[in-house]
C-alpha cells in the first residue's frame, strides 16, 4: 500500500464507522494503524485537527437537527393561544423561553429580557414553564397558570422570578395576595388538571426540541441553551429579523 494513500486512508479510518474498517485485511488495518501511529509522532496536530473537524460536523449536525425541530414545532411554539404572552402581542419578531421559577440562571436572565423588550418594541416574548427542578418548581408554575385566568400571570411571574425564598405554598399565597389575586380560586385553578396538561405539553415540546435545561431560548430557528447577555440577545433578535426580511 503506498505511504500517502494509506496516511489518508488511517486519518479517515479513525473516525469512520467500525463496519467501514472491515473491508479490509488483517494486514492492511495493521499498515493503517502503523502509518497512523508513525504520522502521529511526527505531526501531533493531525489528532488535533481531525477531532476539531469531527466536532465542527457534530455542532452542524446538532444545529441542523434543531433548526428542523423548530421548523416541525412551530405551531406548539409560536401560535399557541394559550401560551401567555409579554413584550408586543403583535411583533414581528418572537422568542420562545422555557424557564423555570426556581433557576437561579433564569432569574439571572429576567433584567436582560426586560431590559430588551423596552428596546425593541417588535418583540413578542412567549413563555413557556418547564417545571423540572422539583416539587416548588411544579408548584409555581401550576399558580403561574392560574394566576393566567385572573389576568395576572404577568404580575406573578415577574414577583416569582424576583424571589429569593423558596416558592412554597405560603409564600405563593402571600405573593398572590399582594398582588390582588383571589387564593381561594387560584389554589382551586392550580389542581385544574387542564393546568396539569399544559406543563405536560411545554415538556413534550422541550423534550421534542432536546432542551436539556433552563432558561432556553427559541428566536427565529435558532435554539439558544442557556442564559446570554443584552449584546448577544440583541444580536439574535437583529438576525431573527433580518430573516424574516424586516
Amino acid at each position: 500500500m503506498k505511504r500517502p494513500f494509506a496516511l489518508a486512508l488511517a486519518a479517515g479510518l479513525a473516525f469512520a464507522p467500525p463496519a467501514f474498517s472491515q473491508g479490509f485485511s488483517p494486514e492492511q488495518r495493521r499498515e493503517i494503524v502503523d502509518v497512523l501511529r508513525d504520522a502521529l509522532k511526527q505531526d501531533p496536530s493531525i489528532l488535533r485537527d481531525a477531532l476539531m473537524a469531527l466536532e465542527q460536523a457534530e455542532t452542524t449536525a446538532k444545529a441542523d437537527a434543531q433548526r428542523a425541530g423548530i421548523a416541525a414545532q412551530a405551531a406548539a411554539l409560536f401560535r399557541n393561544p394559550e401560551d401567555p404572552v409579554k413584550g408586543n402581542a403583535q411583533g414581528a419578531v418572537t422568542i420562545v423561553e422555557f424557564f423555570d421559577a426556581r433557576c437561579g440562571y433564569c432569574k439571572q436572565m429576567e433584567p436582560v429580557v426586560d431590559q430588551m423588550l423596552r428596546r425593541q418594541k417588535d418583540v413578542r416574548l412567549v413563555l413557556k414553564d418547564l417545571p423540572i427542578l422539583g416539587p416548588n418548581s411544579l408548584l409555581a408554575s401550576r399558580a403561574l397558570l392560574a394566576a393566567q385566568r385572573q389576568g395576572k400571570y404577568a404580575e406573578l411571574h415577574d414577583a416569582l422570578m424576583k424571589l429569593r425564598e423558596e416558592p412554597a405554598e405560603p409564600v405563593l399565597k402571600r405573593e398572590a395576595e399582594r398582588l390582588g389575586l383571589d387564593w381561594a380560586r387560584l389554589r382551586r385553578d392550580m389542581d385544574d388538571p387542564a393546568v396539569a396538561r399544559r406543563l405536560e405539553a411545554n415538556t413534550r415540546l422541550a423534550s421534542a426540541l432536546r432542551i436539556e435545561g433552563t432558561p432556553a431560548l427559541v428566536i427565529g430557528d435558532t435554539l439558544v441553551p442557556g442564559a446570554v447577555d443584552l449584546v448577544t440577545l440583541e444580536r439574535l433578535v437583529a438576525e431573527a429579523r433580518d430573516k424574516r426580511g424586516g
